[in-house]
């Protein structure tokens, strides 16, 4: 609605409420305008419909891939798109990621954990709303500022620019982008996964990523000893995930269905087959197994009938099952194919290292049978993308026959290949990894799940050693206040950011001219311009 029908709106409302006479009507429509979306289920719906047509516009064009940057603030998450909308003018196709590697390490009241699902899984649900929290704020301080430009220009007699600004306000674009939100392996059975999903969704996930590991065994998914679990176990928390979003009536809610088989190699338990080719025939089949005869079976023994032959399969002192190895890309291809033909909407392939190739082989089978099939890619920080990028250069280099005898394969990360050929050329690839991967690999959304929490590591040490050292202030000053002068950084009036004005524009709006405000003349952010 624009802004002169919600003025309009909101007379006719204190019109008809004889006693609201100090109500202002455009106040009113204000707070209503900075309020946009009142429930996390408003913005599941609303970002559910950018989602889904974000997909559409990537089936018709690959290039018009997305990509987000894992927050594990409220803070983290508006800054980020504010700057977003600073430096590009739009937040389309820009998202959100909210990672359970960073819930886990940075907000569990445990402290700091691995990422095994250990922490509290309402603690999910809670920087969901958190995150949507700061943003909604990042709309009522930039309309707030709007809406101070627009009363200037009316004192001034400025008809032009009042227009301009109204035009403006009618045309704002939301800091609210879709999140897509790890739920881990479930954190429990299909009833536990249900109840987690419904309060993620309420807290206004509109998609959600679920990761076929053994919840009580899960691991971070670029470390060794991940459990997976058969086909119909991981079905049933899909199908959890649906009836929450469907209940809720978030009827185009996403999931994004991750497969960690590629790094996975072992099983809690045999799956359930009731014939020959079925979904736990096939699973069972991946099973490392060795033939026995009734007179070498042993007590306790586990055993398969395969066509026929009895099969022990190898069972470790864990009491898990083991895969044969080599089986991996195709455990993963039939996870995908599976989870698609069974209400996932996007795959998610972790990978042992960003390879466009080993990418791309897997989605070409899987798009076989399912020509549509979209990757969530994870950019990992736990890949070296230096080591990984030089040593794919020179091993194409050495394949193509070109000299590569100026370069130690085994130390090409040394500062000293920094200016070299060869990490140009790496460097370039990496540059260009997110759009030949979305053109080569089918790779939909690129989201790199750990940034802000090295950025922050970073940008404290390089602060740290400067103050704490012979520069002093002047550490602070030359690298952070003075930076964010320069660059446009709107934090550094942080009383503003903080929603200090908001306030005084409340107070006003309250109590009038009596009102006591905190952004008079004497308020050291005027400093700032």
């Amino acid at each position: 609605m624009a802004y002169q029908d919600q003025i309009a709106q909101a007379h006719r409302i204190v019109e008809e409420a004889r006693t609201w006479s100090g109500i202002d009507p455009e106040s009113v429509a204000r707070m209503r305008l900075q309020n946009r979306f009142r429930t996390g289920l408003d913005i599941a719906r609303h970002t559910a419909r950018i989602m889904r047509e974000d997909m559409a516009a990537y089936d018709a064009d690959p290039s018009l891939y997305t990509q987000s940057l894992g927050c594990w603030h409220g803070f983290i998450g508006q800054q980020k798109m504010i700057s977003i909308k600073k430096h590009f003018g739009s937040t389309q196709r820009r998202y959100l990621y909210l990672s359970g590697w960073m819930v886990a390490a940075l907000r569990s009241e445990f402290g700091p954990l691995p990422d095994q699902s250990m922490h509290e899984k309402t603690s999910v649900p809670a920087l969901i709303e958190e995150l949507y929290t700061f943003l909604r704020q990042a709309d009522a301080r930039e309309l707030g500022l709007l809406f101070r430009d627009l009363d200037a220009a009316r004192k001034s007699g400025n008809t032009i620019r009042e227009r301009e600004i109204l035009s403006a306000i009618d045309n704002h674009q939301t800091h609210i982008v879709p999140i897509i939100a790890d739920i881990d392996a479930g954190f429990g059975n299909a009833e536990a996964t249900y109840l987690l999903a419904r309060k993620m969704i309420e807290a206004g996930a509109c998609c959600i990523q679920i990761e076929n590991q053994v919840s009580d065994e899960k691991q971070c998914g670029h470390q060794d000893g991940k459990v997976t679990v058969p086909h119909e176990d991981f079905i049933a928390k899909l199908r959890a995930v649906r009836y929450a979003f469907l209940e809720l009536g978030v009827d185009d809610g996403l999931i994004v269905a991750r497969t960690d088989s590629l790094g996975a190699g072992l099983t809690k338990q045999i799956a359930v087959s009731r014939r020959s080719g079925d979904l736990g025939d096939l699973y069972n089949g991946f099973l490392d197994c060795e033939e026995i005869t009734p007179e070498t079976c042993v007590n306790g023994d586990v055993v398969l009938n395969r066509n026929g032959r009895l099969m022990r399969p190898k069972r470790l002192a864990s009491n898990l099952f083991q895969f044969r190895p080599g089986t991996g890309e195709d455990r993963c291809v039939l996870d995908c194919i599976t989870a698609l033909e069974n209400g996932a909407d996007l795959l998610w392939i972790e990978t042992e290292k960003p390879h466009i190739e080993q990418i791309a082989g897997m989605v070409g089978r899987i798009r076989e049978i399912i020509p549509d099939a979209k990757l969530v890619y994870n950019n990992s920080p736990s890949f070296n993308w230096t080591v990984n990028f030089r040593q794919q250069v020179y091993d194409s280099w050495e394949k193509a026959g070109r000299d590569v005898s100026s370069y130690e394969r085994a130390r090409l990360m040394s500062a000293e290949y920094d200016e070299t050929e060869l990490a140009r050329e790496a460097d370039e690839r990496i540059r260009t990894f997110q759009a030949d991967g979305s053109r080569r690999a089918g790779i939909f959304h690129h989201l790199i799940t750990l940034p802000t929490y090295h950025t922050t590591a970073l940008s404290t040490d390089n602060l740290a050693k400067e103050y704490f050292g012979r520069e002093g202030m002047l550490g602070y000053v030359r690298n952070v206040q003075r930076q964010e002068i320069r660059q446009g950084i709107a934090c550094v009036k942080h009383q503003n950011m903080a929603g200090s004005d908001i306030g005084d524009d409340h107070k006003e709006y309250f109590a009038g001219e009596a009102a006591l405000k905190a952004g008079g003349a004497h308020n050291t952010m005027n400093q700032f311009g």
